[in-house]
């Protein structure tokens, strides 16, 4: 996918649309190459979304060229979003119709239905190769995958569900459709269930706790930054994500351990960035310039998706 150049960079301009008021002005950016005028601008107002997003596009540019440091520069030309953003957001517009769901059977046909649509636009944002066939064939069974794109598109869950036990349900049927391994699911579960926790104002603790029903974690960063590969299992990449929250300062912060010990870095820190933001919150530059990145459509759905879906973060 061609990168798009974000806001900073050269050639950016602030200007106004319509009449806003001052506090929500517009950032316009010219993008050479943009097909549409309508993906040369960002639109304010989206005040809570997805750390998943953030983490996703500053790790995209590490994917295939490991930075084992935490000193890099967070957006540059070279960033963009990847399928990580994509079926997030498609777990996040499967979601809108409803305000509880009751039949869970029904909910996955709709989400498999929504991922088709949604990602079935973005053909080069960097489907793995089974994930691909899946939703280019129109296929609607799973294939057993263990693989970690269950939970780098689960975060959604965490922000509709009432209860911890409706995030686990939630999470697990968003897993199913795709990727109905156990260990596929344990990775989503863990990661929305962290999220949940977060974002309901539990300690850092109370996190480690729960995550290790899942993933008893028995290394640190520093440990596995000089070795640690490209690996796209859930097994293999989750626990990473979660240490990388739990030896955080902040949400920049776990971005960038995620990005710090290399492997599958937009992932890991679309993982750790959606448990970091749902625990600290996230800066709203950071937010207003991974938006900036979106297409048309992808930033349509964020946006509805917060305005009628998100609950609150809770005081912690």
């Amino acid at each position: 996918m061609t990168a798009r150049q974000p806001p900073g960079e050269k050639g950016a301009k602030a200007c106004t649309i319509g009449n806003p008021s001052p506090a929500s002005w517009i950032f316009c950016t010219y993008f050479p190459g943009v097909r549409e005028i309508g993906q040369i601008f960002m639109r304010n107002g989206v005040e809570k979304m997805f750390g998943a997003i953030i983490g996703d596009i500053v790790g995209s540019r590490f994917e295939f060229d490991n930075c084992k440091s935490k000193e890099f520069e967070l957006f540059t030309n070279t960033c963009d979003y990847t399928d990580d953003t994509v079926m997030t957001l498609a777990v996040a517009k499967a979601l809108l119709p409803y305000e509880a769901i009751t039949d869970m059977d029904s909910f996955k046909r709709e989400l498999v239905r929504v991922m088709h649509e949604v990602g079935m636009p973005h053909p080069h944002c960097g489907y793995g190769g089974r994930f691909c066939t899946w939703m280019m064939k129109n296929y609607t069974e799973p294939y057993g995958s263990f693989g970690n794109g269950s939970a780098m598109r689960v975060s959604p869950v965490a922000w509709f569900a009432g209860s911890l036990g409706e995030c686990e349900r939630l999470a697990a049927a968003t897993a199913e459709v795709t990727h109905n391994h156990p260990e596929g699911i344990k990775g989503a579960v863990a990661v929305a269930g962290a999220i949940y926790l977060a974002r309901t104002g539990h300690s850092m603790a109370e996190i480690r706790k729960y995550t290790e029903r899942f993933y008893p974690i028995d290394f640190t960063l520093d440990e596995i930054r000089p070795d640690y590969d490209f690996v796209e299992t859930c097994q293999g990449s989750v626990p990473q994500a979660l240490e990388a929250f739990f030896e955080s300062t902040g949400f920049e912060d776990a971005i960038r351990n995620a990005v710090s010990i290399g492997g599958d870095s937009d992932t890991i820190a679309d993982m750790a960035g959606a448990i970091a933001e749902a625990y600290y919150g996230a800066d709203r530059e950071m937010k207003d310039i991974a938006l900036s990145y979106l297409d048309l459509d992808l930033l349509d759905i964020a946006e509805e998706f917060e305005r009628r879906i998100m609950r609150p973060k809770m005081p912690r």
